[in-house]
């Protein structure tokens, strides 16, 4: 083994800038969904009126989420973050990207101009290009993730 390489488990070797690589990616992404979920805690109702603009769920259900959402991206986000069941992070943070993503262009198709709400106020004033830009980005990152770490399994 030599300074350029990482040991593994099984004695096998990863170069060191694919775990560095790994860490870098899960470090963004976890302190992006930490940042995100935390906006939202602070004003769940704001978060609900953003889900309701969407049009797709009932105002219940939408209320729901607003309160649940939140929270399931502030854990995931750590456990990024804090390298702990970084596998069940990377799904449930890469299918909820995907779903939002899919409801974002649903919307638009419909001729509703939306608010994701994702970021807060920091957010509000950009355009429908420039969130997708951003969606498809954090949805390149966690895909680059889970690709990595599904490297370092094998």
């Amino acid at each position: 083994m030599n300074a350029s390489s990482h040991l593994q488990a099984d004695g096998s070797t990863t170069p060191v800038w694919w775990v560095g690589l790994r860490y870098i990616v899960a470090i963004v992404v976890g302190a992006i969904f930490v940042y995100a979920g935390a906006l939202k805690v602070a004003d769940p109702v704001a978060f609900a009126r953003d889900i309701s603009n969407f049009h797709i769920l009932p105002w219940p259900v939408g209320v729901r989420l607003a309160f649940y959402l939140p929270w399931l991206e502030i854990i995931c986000g750590l456990t990024l973050l804090l390298r702990w069941f970084r596998s069940g992070a990377t799904a449930i943070l890469t299918a909820l990207t995907a779903v939002f993503i899919g409801a974002t262009i649903v919307a638009r198709l419909r001729g509703i101009d939306v608010n994701c709400g994702c970021f807060g106020s920091a957010s509000k004033d950009l355009t429908f290009g420039w969130h997708l830009a951003i969606d498809f980005t954090i949805l390149g990152a966690l895909i680059l993730l889970w690709s990595l770490q599904r490297a370092r399994a094998r």
